[in-house]
């Protein structure tokens, strides 16, 4: 009887101990968030650049999707925006596009409607034709928000009340999930640039406090490097691809439950070949 109950005991203590791991079992993912592109068919080495990015992505591991955080063509062409979708669907994983000030401006003949009807015309597998929307990958939630003007485009962002109160009822969907924000426009800029503001941030970022499930927020727009954590919110801004030393943005995310998350960022940079042109 005693070798009985000695099994026994053996057997449920074997059974706490890889269960153990189980419930504290991280979650992690990696993307990359590529900005501020400026893709022009009038401008070959652009081109090149956003080649040879596409090339050095695919040679990543681990990554499970690409975003691209806004003005990703140079000026309102829809011509632009057919060869830059051309370029990027050479990905090897699934990737989200973010409206910037650059992409759309309705009386050059590119609504926000029709840039959507456009990517998704050129890659069929392209979840939406919205530009506020929700995705989700290995347990964490996605959401792109939208903060571009369409009518009288400038460098100054603008996150509609309708866009956030669309924002406030997915942040409470989703209450139980961490929740990383994709758009073009900072809340909390790298550099004070009064022709680069985000209009009354102060809201979104009052709207941001009333939950508890937004671990971080990801912009370009400025061109440079930036990262802050206000109110426990990792706030990211990442250089243009364009520029000079070529870079973008490798992120990976790690949250074991009861926890905050860690997020950890690099900068890599692309080789682009200079010969020929």
């Amino acid at each position: 009887m005693k070798k009985y109950i000695f099994l026994l005991l053996f057997v449920m203590l074997f059974g706490l101990v890889h269960q153990a791991p189980a419930a504290a079992k991280a979650k992690e993912i990696r993307f990359v968030q590529v900005t501020d592109t400026h893709y022009s068919a009038d401008n070959p080495y652009s081109e090149k650049v956003l080649k040879s990015t596409v090339e050095d992505i695919n040679n990543l591991n681990n990554v499970s999707f690409v975003v691209f955080t806004g003005d990703n063509i140079n000026k309102q062409n829809p011509e632009y925006l057919k060869r830059f979708i051309r370029i990027v669907n050479k990905l090897r994983r699934p990737y989200y596009i973010v409206l910037g000030n650059h992409d759309v401006f309705r009386n050059n003949g590119l609504s926000k409607q029709q840039y959507m009807d456009i990517v998704k015309n050129y890659n069929l597998l392209y979840p939406t034709k919205k530009t506020n929307y929700v995705f989700k990958r290995k347990g964490y939630v996605f959401i792109i928000v939208d903060g571009a003007k369409e009518i009288i485009p400038n460098n100054n962002g603008y996150y509609r009340k309708d866009t956030l109160e669309w924002l406030d009822k997915k942040l409470s969907k989703y209450h139980n999930k961490p929740v990383v924000i994709l758009q073009h426009f900072p809340l909390i800029p790298p550099k004070d640039i009064k022709s680069h503001r985000t209009y009354q941030a102060d809201v979104y970022l009052d709207l941001l406090k009333k939950h508890h499930n937004v671990i971080a927020v990801l912009a370009g727009h400025h061109h440079i490097n930036g990262e802050t954590m206000q109110d426990g919110i990792y706030h990211i801004t990442t250089p243009t691809l364009l520029n000079n030393p070529h870079q973008y943005k490798i992120i990976d995310i790690s949250t074991v439950k009861g926890f905050s998350s860690m997020i950890y960022t690099q900068l890599k940079e692309v080789e682009v070949d200079e010969s020929g042109l």
